[in-house]
């Protein structure tokens, strides 16, 4: 049987995610490419997006933990908002610093590197290979923790995306945040 993440556990994730957030400054509705692009540049190390024909059945995002920065493929035949899930799910475990299965042998992932997209320069690490993670299933501790962390960005982004102030106006958009109830990291 598996074990589910703890209340304690679930707890600080949402916290640690809601922190991050309004540190960088996240407006709603959520856009999850600017997302990986403010993340990229506070840690120093750009978050690179690609999507990718990636086999089906097979896993729905990987990400790569390359010299100088962070690749994460996405399953190119889905819908766009599986798309973002699956991105924020490997955000989930680049925020979690979940350590790389690079040691496990994977068709899709020799798929990528001996085939990847014309712009991507393939930078190794110094040891040789680079890390990664591959989503495949949910049978251990730190894929159910990228999963709620997808989880719970995506449903904050969905509420305060409903609760935003349609108009272009700073201070309207100030005055209806501040009337509203605050969901999300705001």
């Amino acid at each position: 049987m598996l074990s589910r993440i703890g209340r304690p556990r679930e707890w600080l994730l949402r916290r640690r995610c809601r922190t991050l957030l309004r540190d960088l400054e996240v407006p709603a509705p959520l856009d999850v490419g600017d997302l990986c692009r403010r993340l990229g540049e506070q840690r120093g190390r750009p978050i690179e997006l690609y999507e990718y024909p990636i086999r089906v059945p097979g896993p729905f995002g990987l990400w790569f933990r390359l010299r100088d920065r962070d690749a994460i493929f996405y399953q190119r035949e889905s819908v766009r908002w599986h798309q973002d899930h699956i991105i924020l799910h490997e955000l989930g475990h680049l925020l979690g610093q979940h350590p790389s299965d690079a040691g496990v042998l994977d068709a899709d992932t020799e798929v990528i590197r001996n085939d990847p997209p014309t712009e991507l320069d393939w930078q190794e690490g110094d040891e040789g290979d680079v890390s990664r993670r591959r989503r495949t299933c949910y049978d251990d501790r730190y894929e159910r923790e990228a999963e709620l962390c997808a989880t719970i960005i995506q449903e904050w982004g969905s509420v305060l995306a409903a609760d935003s102030a349609p108009a272009d106006d700073p201070a309207e958009q100030r005055i209806s945040r501040s009337l509203t109830h605050h969901q999300g990291w705001r």
